[in-house]
């Protein structure tokens, strides 16, 4: 029976013919049928994915060489476009809208022979924290089923997380990679804004975008990193840096220096037993000759209003382009003018959330707010970047936990959205800074649901930070 377990191993099982791509491909269309009631997925690409299966089977048999994703079954994010395929940010004013072009993060995946078997359940638009904002319905924790995955990236949790697929893409806007990898108990990275192309991410807020990988094993996830990493024609804001050969760069004889806020342990909203783990988890890096020293950080309670200024400032912007016009979906009601059509179709084609983050936007961006609201907001991220620049100089991590809670129960926080925005305190710096983290299931909780690490580090620093994860992962695993 195909079990899978890293790349590198999936590879070693096909160079031996132990196993084949259309065998791996058929166990994960039955596991995928198994688990519907997950909701992980929006649509399956059943026959695409064995046809090219097959394909591949055919050249490696023929002796042509793979390239490095040969044969590995991939699933996106509902706000990934991948050409001829329908895209819809799971949402109803998208519904039914086939991309014309794939994203260049999908483009490189294809090229090193990937599978893409399937698009993946989010929150609309990328705009939640617990996946139940979708048009499709919500995704179910595949560890306890009464409890939501995170978001926005729900259904890419899942669907590693159940073994869906081998590895899968989100988005991280704000932790919406990092927090589903926390409560589903596996791992979720950020790269640096700008180290993935964003063509073809459909946007929430420009400035905050980035595409994210999900995994089981460390390895994995930066072989995907380096394969999508890089410049791009087609973005301005993309890096122009080399890419490391990530994969062959995982070994590290050396000790590190870690940084913690205080601020952060002792925050009234955090589980004490989160909190008690990774201080844990602290002074064992200190026993084993890492340098981990506490730094005090005073911008914490500013982060997520600064955040959430800026986020839905960028989104009023960005989606006011889905006016039912040129595409997507358009009210059939009568209307008396142009505007009328406009706010009918946008009522209706829009939920709950992304209306109610659509006129927040609106609101700090009016000309009567803009300086009390938006130009506070920069000023803070400004604040915020240059005190984590001064904490990079002595320091190679920044360590918090990834969220303040466990994986709580759907409808939970439903009826209040503060709380809900307060429970991305400690992923949303990584955002507002542009620099890369990463989310490492390291613990247990005693309710049963996992919860991690997270881990930041400086701009385009992947290197060390994929480093110390496999150690920390490779650590636990003994």
């Amino acid at each position: 029976m195909f079990q899978y377990s890293s790349i590198e191993q999936y590879h070693a099982q096909l160079k031996e013919g132990s196993v084949t791509c259309l065998q791996a491909v058929q166990y994960y269309l039955d596991r995928i049928n198994a688990t519907k009631h997950l909701n992980a997925f929006i649509e399956v690409y059943a026959d695409e994915a064995l046809q090219k299966a097959a394909l591949l089977d055919s050249e490696r048999t023929a002796g042509k060489p793979g390239g490095k994703l040969h044969g590995v079954i991939i699933g996106l994010k509902d706000v990934i476009c991948y050409k001829n395929h329908c895209i819809s940010a799971a949402s109803n004013i998208l519904k039914n809208f086939s991309s014309v072009y794939s994203a260049t993060a999908v483009e490189r995946l294809l090229a090193e022979g990937a599978i893409i078997i399937g698009n993946l359940n989010c929150d609309e638009f990328a705009m939640g924290s617990t996946n139940e904002n979708s048009v499709y319905g919500k995704v179910l924790n595949a560890a306890d089923e009464t409890r939501v995955p995170g978001g926005s990236s729900g259904g890419s949790a899942v669907a590693v997380q159940a073994g869906l697929c081998m590895v899968s893409l989100g988005s991280d806007t704000g932790g919406s990679v990092r927090q589903p990898a926390d409560f589903c108990g596996i791992i979720g990275l950020k790269p640096t804004y700008g180290r993935i192309s964003r063509y073809g991410l459909i946007a929430y807020a420009s400035s905050f975008d980035q595409i994210g990988i999900f995994g089981n094993n460390i390895p994995d996830v930066a072989l995907l990193l380096e394969v999508m990493a890089g410049k791009d024609d087609f973005d301005s804001t993309v890096s122009q840096k080399e890419v490391p050969a990530y994969s062959q760069l995982l070994s590290a004889d050396k000790k590190f220096r870690f940084a913690y806020f205080d601020e952060a342990f002792n925050h009234p909203g955090i589980d004490p037993e989160i909190a008690s783990a990774i201080r844990k988890q602290a002074e064992q890096l200190k026993t084993e000759g890492h340098v981990v020293e506490k730094v005090s950080f005073d911008l914490l309670d500013y982060v997520v209003p600064a955040y959430y200024v800026l986020t839905t400032a960028e989104a009023s912007s960005n989606l006011s382009r889905y006016d039912g016009v040129k595409f997507g979906y358009r009210t059939e009601a009568p209307v008396a003018d142009l505007t009328d059509f406009y706010k009918q179709t946008r009522s209706a084609g829009f939920g709950r959330e992304v209306k109610r983050r659509i006129m927040l936007g609106t609101f700090v961006l009016s000309a009567g707010y803009f300086d009390a609201y938006f130009t506070r907001a920069q000023k803070v991220r400004k604040l915020l970047i240059d005190k984590i620049d001064l904490i990079f100089r002595d320091f190679d991590f920044i360590m918090l936990p990834t969220s303040p809670v466990t994986a709580f129960k759907a409808g939970e926080k439903m009826d209040d959205p503060i709380a809900m925005y307060l429970a991305d305190i400690y992923t949303v710096m990584a955002n507002l800074a542009g620099i890369p983290a990463i989310s490492i299931p390291l613990f247990i909780h005693s309710n049963g649901m996992p919860f991690g690490l997270q881990l930041m580090t400086n701009k385009f620093n992947e290197v060390s930070l994929l480093q110390v994860s496999d150690l920390l992962l490779v650590a636990k695993s003994r």
